[in-house]
């Protein structure tokens, strides 16, 4: 077990970092959508692609140095989730992504801010926390994923072992079509988006002028490849090596990075088993080595302080989005830093696509809300919804019933 309690505790001194860094530069992944359609300010957005970037180029170096073995990550028996399967999953990519999108616009943030903001004294985020590990729960423990989403998706996979391709990086995918030897291709197109990734947030003052953006797009990217050091590396080897020997395997032990919303659901399984050793999995102490790295940073810098809901209106909103973030995050298997930070960091090709549609399902959610706000009387869900796809161009203009705002 001593190499189990070392994965352990890499865990929650990574987190416990990034619980502190995240607090402290406000990083989050809601806030970076809202910045860009609310007031046009790109700088979060930035910051979370040039994590995007810089993991990319950093498991490729540690790939380069043998110090992670990547491949660890397309196979079900060695990892959690296996981001690089062949079979490529993308309606639920899209779907889960949406619906996390939403989710986490009505719960006032991601996952990893909702731990954040529990630390900070945030009592709506334990709520939302609650409602998230619910939802979790049942889509991880019960049948409920595969009895509403799974059953009638499957038929849409795409096996791409059928193609001879890998698994569903997309350096896989492209060696596969083109014939191009795979070890030179998959070297080519990490670099390749790494660097385009971190250009693209580089080439804006509303990131480059701000210390805390490029803070927290460097250690929110450092302790995911850390995390891939830890799973995949020396030690994640011996450790898979121990379990396989074990008489009662750990749960959801193998090749992983961060990921918050797995957390909650495994926190409910935890208690429901007595607080079994089983369930003390690399997930759950990376949210508490968060949810403490937050609670510290607040108390020290004295901005711990206390939040309610403002009304029913408020509480019902945090609910329902805690549950909405519990169901798409594993149905997409990640959320915005399980997927879009650590998922794209293995080429995954379903995690860039689970970005994208937590980014659209993220937009079209604000929007809705503020087509509401301003045209509170005369507006509904349907108007705003059409004036909020026009305003995206996915309808033409003439549709629309609302003037743009």
């Amino acid at each position: 077990m001593e190499i189990t309690t070392q994965v352990l505790l890499w865990a929650f001194g990574l987190a416990f970092i990034l619980g502190v860094v995240a607090t402290k530069t406000n990083f989050c992944t809601m806030g970076a959508v809202s910045d860009v359609v609310n007031i046009g300010d790109t700088g979060r957005m930035r910051a979370w692609v040039f994590a995007m970037g810089a993991a990319i180029l950093g498991v490729l170096v540690l790939g380069q140095l043998g110090l992670v073995d990547m491949s660890l990550t397309a196979s079900n028996d060695t990892a959690n989730p296996p981001y690089r399967t062949p079979i490529f999953a993308w309606p639920r990519n899209v779907l889960g992504g949406i619906i996390f999108g939403i989710g986490m616009t009505l719960g006032s943030g991601c996952g990893n801010k909702t731990i954040l903001r529990i630390g900070g004294g945030n009592i709506k985020s334990f709520f939302v926390l609650l409602m998230m590990g619910i939802a979790a729960y049942l889509m991880i423990f019960t049948n409920f994923s595969y009895d509403f989403f799974i059953s009638w998706m499957e038929p849409a996979f795409v096996d791409l072992g059928a193609h001879d391709i890998e698994d569903q990086s997309i350096s896989s995918i492209i060696s596969g079509f083109s014939g191009f030897d795979a070890t030179i291709t998959s070297l080519l197109v990490a670099a390749l988006l790494g660097v385009m990734l971190i250009q693209w947030a580089l080439s804006s003052k509303d990131f480059t002028h701000s210390f805390d953006n490029i803070l927290a797009g460097f250690v929110v990217a450092g302790v995911v490849v850390a995390a891939w050091w830890v799973t995949t590396g020396e030690m994640g080897v011996e450790l898979l090596d121990e379990v396989d020997m074990m008489d009662e395997r750990p749960f959801a032990v193998g090749a992983q990075s961060f990921t918050f919303v797995q957390p909650s659901g495994h926190l409910l399984r935890w208690i429901e088993t007595g607080f079994s050793t089983q369930m003390v999995t690399f997930a759950l102490v990376a949210a508490g080595g968060v949810l403490l790295g937050s609670f510290l940073y607040s108390l020290v810098m004295r901005k711990f302080r206390f939040e309610w809901f403002n009304s029913w209106k408020d509480f019902l909103s945090h609910i329902v989005g805690g549950f909405l973030m519990g169901v798409g995050g594993v149905l997409a298997m990640g959320c915005t830093i399980g997927q879009a930070v650590t998922g794209v960091s293995t080429l995954a090709l379903g995690s860039f696509i689970t970005f994208a549609a937590i980014v659209f399902g993220s937009a079209l959610t604000m929007k809705i809300q503020y087509y509401g706000m301003v045209y509170e009387e005369e507006s509904n869900f349907f108007k705003a919804l059409v004036a909020s796809l026009a305003d995206m161009h996915l309808l033409p203009n003439k549709l629309r019933q609302l003037e743009k705002v």
